[in-house]
């Protein structure tokens, strides 16, 4: 039998009362399973965490010695039991290291994706489908209006530009795409990268993933005309929206990060719509819990027919 509380939101996240353990908390907690690196689900000061190796890499560079006191670390698809639930991680192709977690409880299984994405990626593990009585599913960009292009003809626009260009995107996990894509796809190029991007692109290459080439930012570089890319994340490229004689692009899947309707670089590491029912048909649930974003527009798609619970 589905139990409709197995995990609940309260003050500190995502909480899993049965196995009394934390899925992402939003403040620190006694024990926590991480999914992936990224801030806003990988916090600092968590007394035990279960997580990948990728996972506690960029969890140690970023956070030091308030990463975690106790460290386990899961490879993919090696199982393990916390508090009589037993968890796997299955590759969720969004950044390295990042999982879906799989818990089995009484008889039935429970998907949380975490943040993934289905377009192809060099950079990271690819995602694998598992199937699950009840998929517990982001719905960062679940709206029928949401099609995200493919990354290839996204990046290929950056060949028609002349201009030095200042690219802005999020350091983990989306600068180390690009820097891939743009030797793949604008080779001509000559890559930059901001000091703070550069200690995670040496996690990426240590784990065996090659970016291609790219270098640190040298500032007397950007005074001249020779089709370079700066990668620069957020505070940066903010700082810098009075820059002249370079092209101005931010690499996200969000409308409102795009600079304006003629310079866009939709590059998004989240899945869109028809990614979220690719997922809902690949698992085959008997009942869909959405977070991290509006889970309406699946209520209203599936009207009945599946049963979908908005946990937040």
């Amino acid at each position: 039998m589905i139990l409709d509380d197995f995990v609940l939101f309260d003050a500190h996240g995502l909480y899993c009362k049965y196995g009394n353990f934390y899925i992402d908390p939003v403040h620190p907690v006694d024990r926590a399973v991480i999914s992936h690196a990224h801030a806003d689900h990988a916090i600092a000061g968590n007394r035990e965490v279960w997580c990948t190796g990728g996972t506690q890499a960029f969890m140690q560079l970023r956070y030091t010695e308030n990463a975690a006191r106790i460290f386990n670390i899961v490879a993919y698809r090696q199982q393990f039991n916390v508090g009589g639930v037993e968890i796997t991680f299955i590759p969720a192709g969004h950044i390295l290291g990042s999982a879906q977690i799989l818990m089995a409880y009484q008889g039935i299984t429970y998907l949380y994706t975490g943040d993934f994405k289905l377009q192809a990626d060099a950079t990271c593990e690819p995602l694998e489908w598992v199937k699950a009585d009840v998929l517990i599913t982001e719905s960062t960009f679940a709206n029928p209006a949401t099609r995200h292009p493919e990354p290839v003809a996204e990046i290929s626009k950056l060949n028609d530009i002349k201009l030095n260009i200042l690219l802005g995107a999020y350091g983990l996990g989306k600068s180390q795409r690009l820097i891939r894509l743009i030797n793949d796809y604008a080779p001509q190029k000559t890559i930059l990268v901001h000091h703070r991007i550069m200690p995670l692109n040496s996690v990426y290459e240590k784990a065996g993933f090659s970016l291609g080439k790219h270098q640190l930012y040298n500032r007397k570089l950007m005074k001249t005309q020779q089709e370079y890319v700066y990668i620069v994340p957020p505070f940066t490229f903010d700082s810098y929206i009075r820059a002249k004689d370079v092209k101005r692009l931010f690499a996200s899947g969000w409308k409102n990060l795009q600079v304006n309707s003629q310079d866009t670089l939709y590059i998004s590491d989240h899945a869109d719509w028809n990614d979220i029912l690719e997922m809902i048909k690949q698992v085959q649930p008997t009942q869909v819990w959405t977070l991290h974003g509006d889970g309406k527009y699946l209520r209203e798609h599936f009207n009945g027919t599946l049963f979908v619970k908005l946990l937040n």
